[in-house]
C-alpha cells in the first residue's frame, strides 16, 4: 500500500482539506485520464466527464474504501464504471459478444511512424473490443480483473481480447 496515499486520505476525510485532495487528483488523475482516453477512443469529452464523475464518486465513497487494493486501482475501477454507464446510454455502439478464439500472438513493436495507425486502429475497435485489448495490453489487467470490471465472464474477455487483436492486425495490413 502506498502510505503517502492512505496519509493524504487520512487527512482530507479528517479536514475536507483541499491541498490534500489536489494531491491526491495530481498523483492519480494524469493514469485514470490516460485509460479513459484509450477507452473513449481519444474522445476527450467523454473521457474528461468519466474522469470529473469518477472523482465525484471517488470522494463520496472515500470513507468507505477499505484499502484491499491500491487507491489507484479503486479509483480506475470506478472510472470504468463511469465509461461503462455512458456507453450503456448512448448505445451507439453496443458490447458485441462473440465466440471464443485461440489467442494470437502479441503484436510487434511499431515504429513511431507506425502509432498514429495503430492508434487508429484501435480506436476504430467497438467498444468491447477496446475496452478488453485497452484493459489487458495497455493497462496490465488480468482477464478475471476484466470480468469483474465490465461485467462480463473471464473466457468473453479472452475472446474479446483475441477478436480485438486479429482486428488490430487486419487494419494495419
Amino acid at each position: 500500500m502506498n502510505d503517502t496515499d492512505r496519509a493524504l486520505v487520512e487527512e482530507f476525510l479528517a479536514t475536507r482539506s483541499e491541498p490534500a485532495f489536489r494531491r491526491l487528483y495530481r498523483s492519480h488523475a494524469p493514469a485514470v485520464y490516460a485509460l479513459l482516453l484509450r477507452l473513449t477512443a481519444g474522445d476527450v469529452a467523454r473521457a474528461e466527464d468519466c474522469l470529473q464523475d469518477a472523482w465525484l464518486r471517488a470522494i463520496a465513497g472515500l470513507d468507505r474504501f477499505a484499502w484491499r487494493s491500491t487507491l489507484r486501482t479503486w479509483i480506475r475501477g470506478i472510472a470504468i464504471n463511469c465509461w461503462r454507464e455512458g456507453w450503456r446510454e448512448d448505445r451507439r455502439a453496443p458490447l458485441r459478444l462473440v465466440e471464443e478464439q485461440e489467442p494470437e500472438p502479441e503484436l510487434p513493436d511499431v515504429s513511431p511512424l507506425d502509432v498514429i495507425a495503430l492508434e487508429r486502429a484501435v480506436a476504430a475497435l467497438p467498444d468491447g473490443y477496446r475496452a478488453v485489448l485497452v484493459l489487458h495490453d495497455v493497462e496490465g489487467f488480468t482477464h478475471e480483473e476484466i470480468a469483474e470490471a465490465l461485467g462480463i465472464v473471464p473466457g468473453t474477455s479472452k475472446s474479446q481480447l483475441a477478436r480485438a487483436r486479429a482486428a488490430v492486425r487486419r487494419s494495419l495490413a
